[in-house]
């Protein structure tokens, strides 16, 4: 303990910086100085635009729009009663429920069709031939009535206010093509593995995709829960077949000139992984679409043409930078520590896993601060720590091995999640596309 502390006296503050420059440098701007003064913006905007806000919602109420709520899926039959009744409940009723079934091997058929008979749902189709989740959307896409469309997962259930809150920024700009909802993990105590999942949740998609919409530059409309103009939808001629149909379409709609908003009071519960296993596999097919669609697909935008946008290259860039860039720069952070403090690489360690915590507690204030549910969220504070670790280390792991696999293999057209003729479909276009 004695060395411990008179390395670090002898170090001082510049000795300090220079070992964790990565930090300073890149991390600690990010995420932490940008994120709060983003967010106090955003609050004072809110706090001043409130009057905004309820001309936006009377608006609403006053057209009361019919919503198209499609559920596209492959045997998810037994979370239709939880999602069906989590909509019945839902403060705006003037909606219909279209339930997808992407050739289930099991009962889903008989329990989407007995739910269409009983009127909880108004329409239940079925894929005899899997075709992939963009596949079934596209299809329920077809028999939508609605001016809206709303894309959900079936194992997701929805807070009360739900689809009335997705669908307000609509009538606060007319430019929105399409809005994010705000997820968080329903089984957040099952195991560690969900516990550390739902606090990344929060920080990242609960706070950081504010952020990002604050910004301008936010990248991805989740599919568990994403509204969308009907009409904009059918100019994009739907959903792309292929896997990451999330961040696909929400480029779509953002290369079109529309804007793409965040609605962190409309909330979703989604249920997560249990176990690392299922999570890295689950982590690697989302991490593969940065390559797919940034570097690929959509490398367009960096290209000047007639549909170039400055704040959609800054979106890419961002995205490019701080997930790809940073990830690759780490090892090279981590070789030079390795290299320059072999004989007190432990005290490197300590220290680095003392600053990390008190960064994930800076992160998580900003959780509770701007939380409606304070109380709930205090149980999380132990854990931090171990999201040093979750976030450092896993995390970033499976999203390298994810970008190895997806850069030099192309492995995401292999993978068996998605059919493999539509993903020969999508390996087509990607190269008509790239030539």
């Amino acid at each position: 303990m004695i060395e411990f502390i008179e390395f670090w006296h002898n170090e001082g503050t510049r000795g300090f910086v220079r070992i964790f420059w990565f930090y300073f440098i890149f991390e600690l701007p990010r995420y932490i100085l940008l994120d709060y003064s983003v967010l106090m913006i955003t609050y004072i905007k809110n706090k001043t635009g409130w009057k905004d806000y309820n001309i936006a919602k009377q608006r609403f109420w006053s057209e009361r729009p019919f919503v198209s709520i499609i559920v596209p899926g492959k045997d998810e039959g037994e979370n239709y009663y939880q999602l069906v009744s989590s909509l019945k409940e839902q403060s705006y009723q003037n909606f219909e429920i279209i339930v997808v079934d992407d050739g289930s091997d099991d009962n889903t058929p008989i329990i989407g069709r007995n739910l269409e008979r009983s009127g909880q749902i108004d329409l239940f189709l079925r894929n005899e031939e899997r075709g992939g989740k963009a596949s079934a959307a596209n299809l329920a896409l077809q028999y939508c009535k609605g001016k809206y469309v709303i894309h959900a997962d079936a194992d997701c259930s929805f807070h009360q206010d739900a689809i009335e809150q997705i669908m307000i920024p609509f009538y606060m700009n007319k430019d929105v093509g399409a809005v994010g909802g705000n997820l968080m993990v329903r089984n957040s105590n099952e195991s560690l593995c969900t516990t550390l999942q739902s606090i990344e949740y929060l920080i990242y998609i609960f706070v950081g995709r504010t952020v990002a919409s604050s910004l301008g530059i936010l990248r991805i409309v989740s599919g568990a829960f994403g509204a969308f103009r009907k009409d904009v939808l059918q100019q994009i001629k739907g959903w792309d077949v292929g896997p990451g149909l999330d961040g696909d379409i929400t480029l779509k709609i953002r290369k079109l000139g529309y804007k793409v908003q965040f609605e962190p009071r409309a909330v979703a519960r989604t249920t997560v992984p249990s176990n690392f296993k299922s999570l890295a596999r689950q982590r690697v097919r989302w991490s593969r679409s940065l390559i797919r669609f940034r570097f690929r697909k959509h490398r367009n935008l960096f290209s000047p043409s007639e549909n170039f946008s400055l704040i959609n290259f800054f979106t890419i860039t961002e995205n490019i930078l701080y997930d790809f860039v940073l990830n690759v720069m780490w090892y090279i952070y981590m070789i030079d520590i390795i290299m320059n403090f072999t004989s007190t690489l432990g005290y490197v360690i300590i220290a680095g896993f003392g600053l990390y915590t008190v960064s994930k507690a800076l992160e998580f204030i900003v959780v509770l601060l701007f939380s409606d549910t304070r109380k709930d969220k205090l149980k999380y504070i132990l854990y931090l720590p171990a999201m040093v670790l979750y976030t450092g280390y896993f995390i970033r792991f499976v999203r390298t091995w994810a970008y190895i696999k997806e850069y030099f293999f192309r492995s995401s057209y292999k993978d068996p999640w998605n059919p493999y003729k539509t993903s020969s479909e999508a390996l087509k276009l990607e190269r008509k596309v790239m030539d």
